[in-house]
């Protein structure tokens, strides 16, 4: 779940500039960041602005390391339906969860675009990803099917296809005027000016695809599997996998980095695994969960 990466990095760019020059922006001493592909409790204190992540458990509530705020979950609510995924505003400070119903909650200064919480859907929502000025969303779901709220344009889906695998996942394009879905076989559909780079739908996986995220400059797309293996297609380098781990929980979702270097894999149980030049800033792998977490997105 992305909007346009390069855009979002210089405007936090400029929130950054911004927040040194009134005193607000600290940084914190530095420390020795967590080695690659291990999750850890404590977050070492280099995480500087920019580099932070968040967590979400399917009963909504919201874990938020480093550099990314807290502003609001959905853990007290009574959801009709459990939330599968959620996406970051452009700046950071707010973000949107989405049900499996297509109910959709924003926090912070995420604008609310409209769901389909009271649609009757052929298949469940599996996730979200933003616009790139954050002033709308796309939901997917299972069969493929998109819907496009806000500013975000509708560009194609997969729903009246006849599909191996159920699709487990959606990405933008870096100027936003196209959209990746993947499915649960590895199987990549692309609509609008996302191009395709490759697939692993050919692949004999050992556990099935869980997510996919674009590189920072959308030439590219990263797959992860449940067992925490990578596949990297067009311009997304391969920086280490969790796939030969022995893993408490399964992979839940992926994450990218703004330098566009690395990524960062989230289990159910909120464990993290960095790779690459992504940094590791907490976990929630240590805390008894009330609900498995079902995504990532990074700040």
């Amino acid at each position: 779940m992305r909007v346009g990466r390069r855009d979002r990095a210089w405007r936090l760019g400029v929130v950054a500039m911004l927040a040194a020059a009134i005193g607000t922006a600290a940084t914190p001493p530095p420390a020795t960041a967590a080695p690659a592909g291990v999750a850890q409790v404590a977050a070492p204190l280099s995480c500087k602005f920019g580099q932070g992540y968040w967590e979400v458990a399917s009963d909504g509530g919201i874990f938020n390391f480093g550099s990314a705020g807290y502003f609001g979950s959905a853990g007290s609510l009574r959801l009709a339906q459990p939330i599968v995924g959620m996406a970051p505003s452009v700046d950071g400070h707010g973000y949107w969860l989405v049900a499996a119903d297509g109910g959709v909650f924003t926090f912070g200064d995420a604008p609310f675009e409209g769901s389909t919480g009271a649609l009757h859907l052929n298949s469940p929502i599996v996730g979200m990803t933003a616009t790139v000025d954050g002033h709308g969303y796309w939901l997917v779901a299972a069969d493929g099917g998109v819907f496009a709220f806000g500013d975000a344009a509708f560009y194609g889906s997969a729903g009246a296809l006849h599909l191996n695998s159920p699709i487990v996942g959606i990405t933008p394009t870096a100027d936003g005027r196209g959209y990746w879905l993947a499915g649960r076989d590895g199987g990549i559909f692309n609509f609008g000016d996302a191009a395709f780079y490759g697939s692993a739908g050919n692949i004999r996986l050992a556990q099935p695809v869980v997510g996919i995220t674009v590189d920072r400059n959308g030439d590219g797309y990263w797959l992860v599997a449940a067992d925490g293996g990578v596949f990297g297609f067009g311009n997304a380098a391969y920086h280490g996998s969790t796939g030969s781990l022995r893993l408490a929980q399964p992979i839940v979702g992926i994450a990218g980095t703004y330098q566009g270097n690395g990524y960062t894999l989230a289990a159910a149980d909120g464990g993290i695994f960095n790779f690459g030049d992504s940094t590791f800033c907490g976990s929630s792998g240590a805390i008894h969960l009330a609900k498995p977490v079902v995504g990532i997105a990074f700040f």
